[in-house]
C-alpha cells in the first residue's frame, strides 16, 4: 500500500513539475511582451529566474524519490520469500500425507509398514531443512525492511530538507527587491486612486457641459509641431474611378507632403508629394458640404471635412505648410520638380521620374538606337551623331533633317526626340529592328552609287542587303507591294514590311482569298508585337474588320496574345462590337478564361466610361489603369513569355 501512495506521489509530482514549467515560460513571455514598461518587465524577469532554480530543485527532489521507493525490496526480495513460502506450503503437505499413511500401515504387513516408515522419516527430514531456511529468510527480510525502510525516509526527509532550503535561500536574495517593489506598488496603488478621483472629476465637468461640437478655441493645426506634423485627422477622399465612391482615410500634412492612410499599421500614401506645386481652394459646386480641392500639376483630389471650420483649418493648414516650405527650402529641387510636370515633351505616364533620370534613360536609348549599322550618322545627310527619330520608318535623322521630316507631315514622317520624348518599350523594339542602312537600302535601291548624294563620307556604314527569307519560296520581287506586305506581316520580317511600303503597298488593303483579312490582322497571327507597331505607326486601322467581323483585338484576344491586346487598347480598338457570331472582345476572353486579358479589357472600358463621364476636360486616364497597362507593355516587350496563355480547346471552337 505504501509503495502505491509513493508511485502516485511520484506521477503527481512530475505533473506537477510539467505544469509549474509552463507557468514558469509563460511569465517569462509575458516578460517580453512588456519590455516597455520597465517595472513590469524587471519583476516578471527577476521572479521568472528564481521560480526556474526552484523548479529545478523540484525536479531533483521527485529524481530521488522515485529511486529511493522500495520497490527493490519487493521486486527481489519479497518474490523470493513467496517462491520458499509455496514450496514449504507443499512439503507440509506431503509430511502430512506421509504421517497419514504411516498411521494406516497394518501391523501384519511389515512391508508397507517399512516403506510407509522410510517416507515418512525422508519427508520430515526436508521439512525440517526448508523450515530452517524458510525462518532464516523471514528473518532476514524482516531485518533488512527495517534499516532500508529507515534509510529511505531518512533519505526522503533530507530530500525535502534541501528542497525547502534552497527555495528559503534563493527566496531570501531576492527579499530586497520585493520588499522595495511592494514599497513601490504601495505608492502606484495611491497615485492611481488619486488619478481615478481626478478621471472622476473631468468626467463629472465633462457631463455637465454641451456635448456640441466646438473646435473655434482649439488648436487644430500647427507648422512648428516638433513631430513635424503640421494637421492631421479623417477626411472624405473621392476615388478617382468611375464610380467616384466617398472613402474615409486618416490624412496628415507632414514634411511638405499631403498623405494618408487606411489604418494605422498601413503605410502612408502619398497625394501630394510636394506642396509648394499645389494650391488648395474650396468647393461649392457639387453635392457634399464642407468640400475643398487639391490640385497639383498632375492631378486634383477632392476632400470633405467633417465640418466648416475643420475644413477652413484644413485649407489654412495646406497654405501654411506651402509658405513654410517655400521659407525653409527655396532650392534647386523646386525647380527640378517644376520643369518635370511642366515639360511638354515629357509623356503623362513617365511624368513622375525626376528629370535627371529621364536624360539618363535618354543616354540609353540613344546608344541602344545609335550601335546599329548607320545609325551614327543622319539617314538624309550623313551629318555625325543624330538625336532624332523618324518613328514610322525607322531611321535615325540630325536636327536640321529632323525640321525637314516634321514639314512633310505626320502621314509621311513621325519625328521623335531620343533624349527628350518618352519611349514605349515596342517602339524601342521598333526602331531596333530596322536603322538607317536597311532604310537607306531600300529607298536607294534602284539608285547607281554615284548618283547617291554624299555630303559627309560615312566609310563602311553602307550595310549588305537582307537576306531572303527561307520559308517562301515566291521570289517576292515579283508580288505585288500589297501581298508582299500582307506576307511579311506573318512572317514578322520588318526590312520587306518597309519595302513594301516604300513601293506604294497599302497599309489598310484585304486578302479577299483569305476571308478579307489585311496585314495588321496577318501580323497578330504571326504573334509579332513589333510588327503590330510597324504597322499602326504607318497608319493601319487598329479596327478594320475581316469578312467574319473580327477585327485585330478580336483575333489576338482569341490567340492569347496580351501584348498585342494591351498595345490596341492603347490605340483606341473599340470593343464594343461583336463578330458575325456576336463575339465580342470580352466575351471570347471569359469563354479561354484568360484572366489578363480579361482585365485589361474591363479596365479599358471603365477608364472609356470615367473619361466619358468626366467630358473633354477631365484627366487623362485613371492611375491605376495607366500605370496596369504600362506594366504589360514592358511585360510584353521584355518578358513576353509570362503572357502566353492559351486554351487549345477554345482555339479550335473559336475556328
Amino acid at each position: 500500500s505504501l509503495v502505491k501512495l509513493c508511485s502516485g506521489m511520484i506521477e503527481a509530482g512530475k505533473a506537477y513539475v510539467s505544469a509549474n514549467k509552463l507557468f514558469v515560460n509563460g511569465i517569462r513571455d509575458l516578460s517580453q511582451q512588456c519590455k516597455k514598461d520597465e517595472m513590469i518587465s524587471e519583476c516578471l524577469e527577476k521572479c521568472g529566474e528564481s521560480l526556474q532554480e526552484i523548479k529545478s530543485h523540484e525536479v531533483s527532489v521527485v529524481s530521488r524519490t522515485q529511486s529511493q521507493c522500495p520497490q527493490f525490496l519487493i521486486l527481489r526480495d519479497v518474490r523470493k520469500f513467496k517462491e520458499t513460502k509455496k514450496h514449504f506450503d507443499r512439503v507440509r503437505e506431503d509430511l502430512e500425507i506421509a504421517q497419514v499413511k504411516n498411521a494406516q500401515a497394518p501391523r501384519n504387513k511389515p512391508h508397507e509398514v517399512e516403506e510407509a516408515t522410510g517416507t515418512l522419516s525422508i519427508t520430515r527430514k526436508c521439512f525440517r531443512h526448508l523450515a530452517l531456511d524458510y525462518v532464516l529468510q523471514i528473518n532476514v527480510l524482516q531485518a533488512k525492511k527495517k534499516f532500508e525502510i529507515l534509510d529511505a525516509m531518512l533519505s526522503f526527509m533530507h530530500a525535502q530538507y534541501s528542497l525547502f532550503q534552497q527555495g528559503y535561500n534563493l527566496l531570501d536574495e531576492i527579499d530586497p527587491y520585493m520588499k522595495k517593489l511592494a514599497a513601490e506598488l504601495d505608492q502606484l496603488v495611491i497615485d492611481s486612486a488619486m488619478e481615478k478621483r481626478d478621471m472622476e472629476h473631468k468626467h463629472a465637468t465633462i457631463q455637465q457641459r454641451d456635448f456640441s461640437y466646438d473646435d473655434s478655441k482649439v488648436e487644430l493645426f500647427n507648422v512648428d509641431a516638433p513631430n513635424g506634423v503640421v494637421m492631421e485627422g479623417y477626411l472624405f477622399k473621392r476615388a478617382s474611378n468611375a464610380f467616384k465612391t466617398w472613402n474615409r482615410r486618416w490624412f496628415s500634412i507632414q514634411n511638405s507632403q499631403l498623405v494618408y492612410q487606411k489604418k494605422l499599421k498601413d503605410s502612408l500614401t502619398v497625394v501630394v508629394e510636394d506642396l509648394r506645386l499645389c494650391s488648395v481652394k474650396p468647393c461649392e459646386d457639387i453635392e457634399r458640404r464642407f468640400c475643398f480641392e487639391v490640385v497639383s500639376p498632375t492631378k486634383s483630389c477632392m476632400l470633405q471635412a467633417e465640418s466648416e471650420k475643420l475644413r477652413l483649418a484644413w485649407i489654412q493648414a495646406v497654405q501654411a505648410s506651402i509658405a513654410s516650405a517655400y521659407r525653409e527650402s527655396p532650392d534647386y529641387h523646386y525647380v527640378e520638380r517644376l520643369d518635370r510636370t511642366a515639360s511638354p515633351s515629357v509623356s503623362s505616364i513617365d511624368s513622375a521620374n525626376e528629370p535627371r533620370e529621364r536624360s539618363m534613360r535618354g543616354e540609353s536609348i540613344l546608344h541602344r538606337i545609335q550601335c546599329l549599322p548607320g545609325n551614327e550618322y543622319c539617314c538624309d545627310c550623313g551629318q555625325a551623331d543624330p538625336r532624332w527619330a523618324s518613328i514610322n520608318l525607322g531611321i535615325l535623322l540630325c536636327i536640321e533633317c529632323s525640321g525637314i521630316h516634321r514639314s512633310l507631315g505626320v502621314h509621311c514622317s513621325k519625328v521623335r526626340s531620343l533624349t527628350l520624348d518618352s519611349w514605349e518599350p515596342e517602339l524601342l523594339k521598333l526602331m531596333c529592328e530596322l536603322g538607317n542602312s536597311v532604310i537607306n537600302h531600300i529607298y536607294e535601291g534602284a539608285c547607281e552609287e554615284q548618283e547617291l548624294p554624299h555630303p559627309i563620307q560615312i566609310g563602311e556604314a553602307e550595310m549588305e542587303p537582307e537576306p531572303e527569307t527561307q520559308s517562301d519560296p515566291e521570289d517576292r520581287r515579283e508580288l505585288h507591294p500589297g501581298a508582299l506586305l500582307y506576307k511579311a506581316s506573318q512572317a514578322r520580317n520588318l526590312p520587306v514590311m518597309a519595302e513594301a511600303l516604300a513601293h506604294g503597298a497599302d497599309v489598310n488593303s484585304v486578302n479577299d482569298e483569305d476571308d478579307g483579312k489585311s496585314p495588321l490582322i496577318q501580323a497578330v497571327i504571326g504573334g509579332s508585337l513589333i510588327a503590330c507597331e510597324f504597322l499602326l505607326q504607318n497608319a493601319a486601322d487598329v479596327n478594320q474588320r475581316d469578312a467574319k467581323g473580327r477585327g485585330p483585338l478580336h483575333h489576338a484576344t482569341y490567340l492569347g496574345h496580351t501584348g498585342q491586346v494591351c498595345l490596341f487598347l492603347k490605340r483606341g480598338a473599340t470593343q464594343n462590337d461583336g463578330d458575325e457570331d456576336g463575339q465580342d472582345p470580352l466575351s471570347i476572353a471569359v469563354q479561354a478564361a484568360n484572366a489578363d486579358i480579361v482585365t485589361l479589357l474591363r479596365l479599358a472600358k471603365m477608364n472609356e466610361e470615367m473619361r466619358e463621364s468626366e467630358g473633354p476636360f477631365g484627366q487623362p486616364g485613371d492611375t491605376t489603369y495607366l500605370d496596369i497597362f504600362r506594366e504589360f507593355s514592358h511585360m510584353a516587350s521584355h518578358n513576353p513569355e509570362k503572357l502566353k496563355r492559351r486554351s487549345v480547346h477554345f482555339r479550335h471552337s473559336f475556328r
